[in-house]
C-alpha cells in the first residue's frame, strides 16, 4: 500500500477512505461490479435527498436519481477526493433536482389551460389537514432556505455537510435553516389557532 493511502486510512480510524479509492479506479478501469457497488453504497441516501427535493413525487425522484448517478459516473475521472465521495454526489443530486424542479414547474405552468385555471379557482370546502399544510408550505418556502430545510431537519445532514455540498460556510446553513423554521411557523400559526 503506497504511504499516502496508508497515512489517508490511519487518519480516518479505518480502510474507508482506501476502499472508497480502489474503487473509483475499479469503476475508472470499466469493471461493471465496482460500479453496481459504487451505485448501491450511495443510491438510498441520494434517492431520499431527490425525493424530498422532489416534493415527494416519487416518479421525479426515480429521475433525478438516475440523472444524479449517469453525470456522477460520467465525470468520475475529474473527482479528486478533496471531499467524501457521498458530499460530491449529494451536491450533484442537490444540482439535478433543483434544476429538474424549475423545468418541471415550469412545465406544468404553461399545461394549465383554461380548464385548470377555472378549478384552480374552486375553493375546497373541508381545510386540509397539518401535513398537507405542512407539505405546501415546505414547497413555498425560497429555494436557499428550503435546500437546507429538506437537508437537516428532514433529511439529517449536519450543517458541515449541507456547507459542503453546497458549497457556503456553516454559519450560512444555520441562518437558512433558522429562517426557513421561521417562515413556516408563521404560515401554520393560523392553523393552530383554528
Amino acid at each position: 500500500m503506497p504511504v499516502s493511502e496508508g497515512r489517508r486510512a490511519a487518519e480516518t480510524g479505518s480502510g474507508v477512505v482506501v476502499e472508497e479509492r480502489r474503487l473509483i479506479e475499479r469503476v475508472l478501469a470499466g469493471d461493471p461490479a465496482a460500479e453496481r457497488a459504487l451505485y448501491d453504497a450511495h443510491v438510498d441516501r441520494v434517492y431520499r435527498l431527490c425525493y424530498r427535493l422532489a416534493d415527494g413525487d416519487v416518479d421525479l425522484a426515480q429521475d433525478f436519481t438516475q440523472e444524479t448517478f449517469l453525470r456522477a459516473f460520467d465525470r468520475l475521472a475529474g473527482f479528486r477526493h478533496a471531499s467524501a465521495l457521498s458530499t460530491w454526489l449529494h451536491a450533484i443530486a442537490v444540482s439535478v433536482s433543483l434544476n429538474g424542479m424549475r423545468r418541471h414547474r415550469r412545465r406544468r405552468e404553461r399545461e394549465t389551460g383554461l380548464e385548470g385555471a377555472e378549478a384552480m379557482q374552486e375553493k375546497p370546502t373541508a381545510e386540509p389537514d397539518l401535513k398537507d399544510r405542512l407539505k405546501a408550505a415546505i414547497a413555498r418556502l425560497p429555494e436557499p432556505y428550503r435546500v437546507v430545510f429538506v437537508m437537516y431537519d428532514v433529511e439529517g445532514y449536519t450543517h458541515e455537510e449541507i456547507g459542503q455540498v453546497l458549497a457556503m460556510p456553516t454559519g450560512t446553513s444555520k441562518a437558512r435553516l433558522s429562517r426557513a423554521r421561521a417562515r413556516l411557523r408563521e404560515e401554520l400559526a393560523a392553523f393552530a389557532g383554528e
